[in-house]
């Protein structure tokens, strides 16, 4: 069982993201997003194309959120050596709230991708209140085929459907 962690720490990116205008809300929600986890459960090793999907789902989420304008990024290099300790950041009983908590984010966000087969995967959101650890966002979908496409389309529904469906 192979797990593989793709995490956003580039200064860069987050730079552009938290640029973005808010046009939909007064008052965004501080993000601190520690990254997507592929956790491949397969008889198979995880592919390069699986590793660059991960990144692209992660820039994607990134952007679709900060393009609704109700959520802002911080960087999380301050905490990056801490969280780079656990393994899995999604799985860590409230680590990833308490790691938000210290970068004075709202919000904690993680997620995972799992891989069963090919033809079997699920990827999860996590959203957590980086004061409570309660869980009070994301969503989870289930994807049938390993394709750009169905990536695309299940971080999509999830966006479109659990995070920003109001």
């Amino acid at each position: 069982m192979g797990m593989m962690r793709a995490i956003l720490g580039t200064v860069s990116l987050v730079a552009v993201l938290t640029a973005a205008p808010h046009a939909y809300a007064d008052d965004p929600k501080s993000v601190a997003f520690f990254g997507l986890e592929f956790v491949n459960t397969s008889p198979g090793a995880t592919t390069p194309e699986e590793e660059q999907r991960l990144a692209a789902m992660a820039e994607r989420l990134v952007a679709a959120l900060a393009a609704s304008g109700r959520y802002e990024f911080v960087d999380i290099s301050p905490v990056a050596e801490e969280a780079g300790r656990y393994a899995s950041l999604a799985h860590c009983y409230g680590c990833d709230a308490r790691l938000a908590a210290k970068l004075g984010a709202d919000l904690a966000m993680t997620g995972e991708v799992q891989k069963t087969s090919n033809l079997i995967l699920s990827v999860s959101i996590f959203m957590r209140d980086a004061g409570t650890g309660n869980l009070v966002g994301g969503g989870s979908a289930d994807m049938r085929g390993n394709t750009d496409e169905s990536w695309r389309r299940a971080f999509d529904y999830i966006v479109r459907n659990r995070i920003l469906k109001d």
